[in-house]
């Protein structure tokens, strides 16, 4: 039997990761959204508290906890900004979590410790402009020469492009659409030929940085590949079983954002002599915030559980990243039809819950392509 009660544990690092996010990103989060700032001094600060690397095991740096822990601080951080919950997710889970589920020792051993201490920061590219959720048709390649590989191409919307001190990149090494087509390599910042590009003017989620990260007969010695060669893709499937778990976090810590403001508003504004809470038509919607918001955890939890335990869980993370993400768009728009003209604005902080929700439904794979994974699931075998 389950059981989703927040142990002691847990309890006690979202009270960590709320407290750093009060004191440290809150008195910030407008300014940051409105001038576009990736706030790089707060991952550093996050690092010391052992943020950066919340899976890592303390072999390597890390603080060694485990999935229920990292979804607690993804929402506690992600409910006072959505962009500094999206970069510490796509941090830990994608290019952390790719080296620590599939490098070898030496490389875990060089690469885990300074993500983990927020030394630096990991960026992963798979997703090109012409190749979203076509990924067997990137045209990123990786062709051998002699010891080393040399890499061209262009990999787009990727968190931390130009500030990531390392790189996860899946590139083609074999003809597209064939099967085995494409094999991962570590690159380091300041390799000749690894350089960030355009830096996305986004509509939610601007203090978090998406660019270009731009191959131009970038040379890396064969020690800088993951796995097999062939065997990129179906390791990117599996770190984004992982991410979709950290997406449903976000979307919740968003989610949740929304509906506690909207709920403190309802209970100080006044129409006709009484709060506003006090009509259907508020409270109602309340209500409906609230399940939601606890049927996308209960979701999350049970990906969680299955993760821990080694199980699979493409399906259940699945489910999660779509339903949480579509609830967060829900909630946060109930929230800002809560406020009224005031949601409408920049002093209140439903606008930005509201702007940074969409992208929930879109990264990592988009709700359409979370149908496909679920449904191909539930029709197998």
């Amino acid at each position: 039997m389950m059981n989703f009660l927040a142990s002691e544990l847990t309890q006690q690092v979202a009270h960590t990761a709320r407290d750093f996010a009060n004191k440290h990103i809150k008195p910030h989060v407008m300014e940051w959204d409105e001038q576009q700032v990736f706030p790089l001094q707060v991952f550093k600060a996050m690092g010391e508290l052992g943020l950066m690397g919340v899976l890592v095991p303390e072999q390597y740096g890390g603080a060694g906890l485990s999935y229920f822990e990292y979804v607690a601080i993804i929402q506690e951080v992600a409910k006072v900004c959505g962009s500094v919950g999206l970069s510490l997710a796509a941090h830990n889970s994608l290019c952390t979590g790719h080296i620590l589920a599939f490098g070898n020792e030496d490389q875990k051993k060089k690469y885990l410790p300074k993500l983990a201490h927020g030394e630096w920061l990991g960026a992963w590219g798979l997703t090109e402009a012409n190749t979203g959720s076509d990924a067997g048709n990137m045209m990123t390649t990786a062709v051998k020469d002699g010891e080393d590989w040399i890499l061209n191409g262009t990999k787009c919307w990727i968190t931390h492009g130009i500030s990531g001190d390392v790189a996860v990149v899946i590139a083609r090494t074999g003809e597209a659409r064939t099967k085995d087509n494409a094999t991962a390599f570590i690159v380091e910042k300041g390799t000749k030929g690894f350089t960030g590009g355009k830096k996305e003017n986004k509509l939610g989620m601007r203090a978090s940085e998406t660019s270009e990260m731009i191959f131009d007969n970038c040379r890396i010695s064969d020690s800088q590949r993951m796995g097999a060669v062939g065997d990129g893709f179906r390791q990117s499937l599996k770190v984004l079983d992982g991410g979709r778990i950290s997406i449903a976090a976000l979307s919740l810590g968003i989610a949740k954002g929304a509906y506690e403001a909207a709920v403190a508003y309802s209970k100080e504004r006044k129409q006709f002599d009484q709060p506003i809470s006090n009509f259907q038509g508020i409270s109602f919607k309340l209500a409906d915030m609230a399940t939601e918001i606890a049927a996308a955890e209960l979701l999350t939890f049970e990906a969680c559980d299955l993760k821990i335990k080694g199980l699979a869980m493409t399906k259940q993370a699945a489910m999660a990243k779509y339903y949480a993400s579509e609830v967060a768009v829900k909630v946060a728009t109930d929230a800002v039809q809560v406020f009224g003209g005031y949601g409408y604005t920049k002093d209140f902080p439903v606008e930005k819950y509201y702007r940074d929700s969409k992208l929930c439904t879109i990264g990592e794979g988009t709700s359409e392509i979370q149908k496909l994974v679920i449904s191909r699931e539930i029709l197998k075998g």
